[in-house]
């Protein structure tokens, strides 16, 4: 098989691995997160936590949309570093207590591990730097969610997110202007899969390479595999039936499923080379294959 064939598969095995692992390391985290008490609202089973969820992603999206459009990138940087030290700080603060017992150690272990995943992402942002800790913070995010929001909630949220992804990226096109302000800031807050064996993230990103126009790296958004991770830990939490190898349940063994196939879809199209929005066939795909093994357990 030649290299560019090669190539052609790269995505098709890598990013349903990344999915994978991170909703598995979201259902792992969910039970240190839930002790830690790190839940996001307190009415897990409120329909409106759905619509605040919304309301602070649009506005979050349109401050950054601000900052791009007068060119203050160094803003943007300064906002996104503050919010993913953030996270893992609160990913850190369900770990720690596993190790070492509540009190002033905790803590200073958990903020001084917090300080360095933030400050190793963005003084040396190489690829295999940003997917090791994105899979982590991905499934710290997925896994904080997940435990704070039932399956209804959960699932309206994916479908509202879904629209609002295929919205933004088609009919608006604001969704593409936020992704291109991100990549040229080489903010790590997305996957990277490299193309080439000799690829740096950092000295490339992922314009144009000279030798023909193709982009040195495929990419994938977090979000893309954070929203079907929670519905992954949200149904595992809150639905019944029996935990196989004492992890998942049918309808989180189906949802991981049936995300795994929205993600075939993607890329499918995603090969045609025009962006494309994830959020629809990926929270589809997840909410089928929870809502078939939903089903399987008698809804319970």
């Amino acid at each position: 098989m030649d290299t560019s064939a090669v190539k052609k598969f790269v995505p098709f095995i890598v990013m349903p691995a990344f999915l994978v692992i991170v909703e598995l390391g979201s259902l792992a985290l969910s039970l240190p997160v839930q002790a830690a008490g790190l839940v996001a609202f307190q009415d897990p089973q409120s329909m409106a936590n759905p619509l605040i969820f919304m309301a602070i992603l649009l506005g979050f999206t349109a401050f950054l949309l601000v900052l791009i459009k007068y060119g203050r990138k160094n803003l943007i940087a300064w906002v996104i570093g503050i919010s993913i030290f953030l996270t893992f700080a609160y990913v850190f603060a369900a770990l720690v207590p596993m190790v070492i017992g509540p009190g002033y150690v905790e803590i200073a272990v958990m903020l001084a591990l917090s300080v360095a995943a933030t400050v190793l992402l963005y003084k040396y942002p190489e690829w295999f730097v940003i997917d090791a800790l994105g899979l982590l913070l991905a499934a710290g995010v997925a896994s904080i969610f997940g435990v704070s929001l039932g399956t209804i909630p959960v699932i309206l949220l994916l479908v509202i997110l879904a629209v609002y992804d295929a919205i933004s990226v088609y009919k608006t096109k604001h969704m593409i202007t936020l992704a291109e302000g991100i990549i040229d800031l080489k903010t790590p807050i997305l996957f990277v899969i490299p193309k080439k064996r000799d690829y740096s993230f950092i000295k490339e990103g992922i314009g144009k390479l000279a030798n023909g126009g193709e982009r040195a790296a495929f990419i994938i958004g977090m979000g893309d595999m954070i929203m079907p991770s929670m519905l992954v830990v949200s149904a595992n939490v809150f639905c019944g039936g029996v935990k196989y190898f004492g992890l998942f349940n049918l309808p989180a063994l189906g949802a991981i499923i049936g995300s795994v196939a929205g993600l075939a879809v993607l890329l499918h199209f995603v090969m045609s080379g025009r962006p494309q929005a994830g959020l629809p066939p990926l929270n589809g795909g997840t909410i089928l294959g929870f809502l078939i093994g939903w089903a399987l357990i008698g809804f319970a």
